[in-house]
């Protein structure tokens, strides 16, 4: 499969100078808008650019035709000015005739948290699949503006005589988009039944699968590098781990495990995003176990929790079990008191080693709670349904009669539901 991603949406002959704006709307407040403006400054900065000034308004409600109003677009504008900023960036998602007023009033680039994670996207996709799923998302946020900018170019009354060449080219551009998403999306229905394939294989195996969740730049990759020499790149910045990377994992009590590090997770996650990257994410949804790596030292970790349940919910993974990983306990001395907030949750350091012995033993004891012992029946004559159940599930003991073999094994839902011809009423 190959895969062209387009240019990204933040230029980069030079580092752009950038005005972050935030809204304080009914449910939120100052304190929340200045944090979610912090992480959007985070969030710039790793695409390539310097922020140069701030400014929050406060609203009832959105104004339709700019978000912010023309009053407050013009004082925008005269900031804008004075710190010579090329961009301005709205933390609040603009709809495509909202942010071309505002590119005519401000007089320069006007964009939104969204293209600013999907830019970040675009620089990170490696692998075919990952390029694939980041062009997907950027062409299915770009083709509603694409065509909201038809009014720029010629007539809309769409009778004979009025369709200008404006029109014409826009409609040219809007198929090839169209073309491109549909060959794009082709290209990921086939990598996801070659990923089904892989996980039926998997399957037969009776391995279990814990998948590491969390905010992006929890550390979740240097915790799969720490667990299982995994050898993945692990850096100080955001959206580093696009592609899903699975390694095998001994437990304490002799287990083999399967975990997978996922791409991190972050507040207001494009929707672009979680569709495209919904075949990547099937992982956590079937996975056993979610191991939720939390950053101790974030300014709001507990705000950070609730932004990655948000998303597991969005893609089916909220009733998933979960195991809460604290981490970066050797730099933030809140990590213990936010493990005991927790119930079950474990306090570690993914950097020095420290709690994974006892994260492990949680891993293995959450994985085993799934689990339960059943009796059953088995006839000499299906040696092959004997064999498959020494293979699949933990033998605990056997009684060997005339007949067949009574069996005492445990097993999980799925194993309980593959032998469930063979199990003894009422056991």
């Amino acid at each position: 499969m190959t895969s062209q991603i387009p240019s990204t949406l933040i230029t980069r002959e030079f580092r752009e100078r950038i005005v972050l704006v935030g809204v304080v709307l009914p449910g939120t407040d100052a304190e929340e808008v200045e944090a979610n403006l912090d992480e959007l400054a985070q969030l710039v900065g790793t695409a390539g650019a310097d922020v140069v000034a701030r400014t929050i308004q406060r609203r009832t409600r959105p104004d339709p035709a700019t978000f912010i109003g023309r009053g407050k677009a013009h004082e925008l504008a005269e900031l804008a000015e004075q710190v010579d900023a090329d961009t301005v960036v709205f933390d609040d998602e603009l709809s495509p005739a909202q942010q071309r007023n505002l590119e005519k009033l401000l007089g320069r680039t006007a964009i939104d948290r969204t293209a600013v994670i999907l830019d970040i996207f675009a620089q990170n996709a490696r692998s075919p699949e990952g390029k694939a799923q980041v062009e997907l998302a950027l062409l299915r946020y770009r083709l509603p503006r694409l065509r909201g900018r038809g009014r720029e170019l010629s007539q809309q009354a769409g009778g004979i005589g009025t369709r200008g060449p404006g029109e014409t080219q826009l409609e040219v551009d809007r198929r090839r988009l169209v073309r491109r998403m549909h060959r794009l999306e082709a290209d990921l229905r086939e990598v996801e039944r070659t990923r089904q394939l892989q996980r039926r294989s998997r399957s037969r195996g009776r391995l279990r699968e814990v998948a590491l969740v969390g905010y992006t730049n929890a550390g979740k990759s240097t915790l799969l590098n720490r667990l299982t020499d995994a050898g993945v790149p692990a850096e100080d910045r955001l959206f580093v781990t696009l592609d899903p990377r699975t390694r095998q994992l001994a437990l304490p009590g002799g287990e083999t495990v399967l975990v997978t590090d996922t791409v991190g997770f972050v507040r207001k996650l494009p929707h672009e995003l979680v569709e495209a990257f919904r075949s990547t994410l099937d992982s956590v949804r079937l996975a056993d176990l979610l191991v939720h790596v939390v950053d101790a030292a974030a300014p709001d970790p507990e705000g950070q929790i609730e932004a990655v349940r948000s998303v597991l919910r969005e893609i089916g993974a909220g009733d998933v079990p979960e195991l809460l990983a604290v981490n970066k306990a050797d730099v933030s001395p809140r990590a213990a008191q936010l493990a005991a907030d927790a119930e079950g949750a474990v306090c570690i350091s993914a950097a020095t080693g420290d709690g994974l012995d006892e994260l492990l033993r949680a891993i293995g004891d959450r994985l085993r709670v799934a689990d339960r012992i059943v009796e059953l029946a088995i006839p000499w004559a299906r040696g092959d349904v004997l064999a498959a159940v020494h293979r699949e599930g933990e033998v605990v003991e056997q009684e060997d009669g005339d007949e067949g073999a009574r069996v005492h094994v445990v097993l999980d839902e799925a194993g309980r539901s593959h032998f469930s011809e063979f199990v003894v009423s009422g056991a």
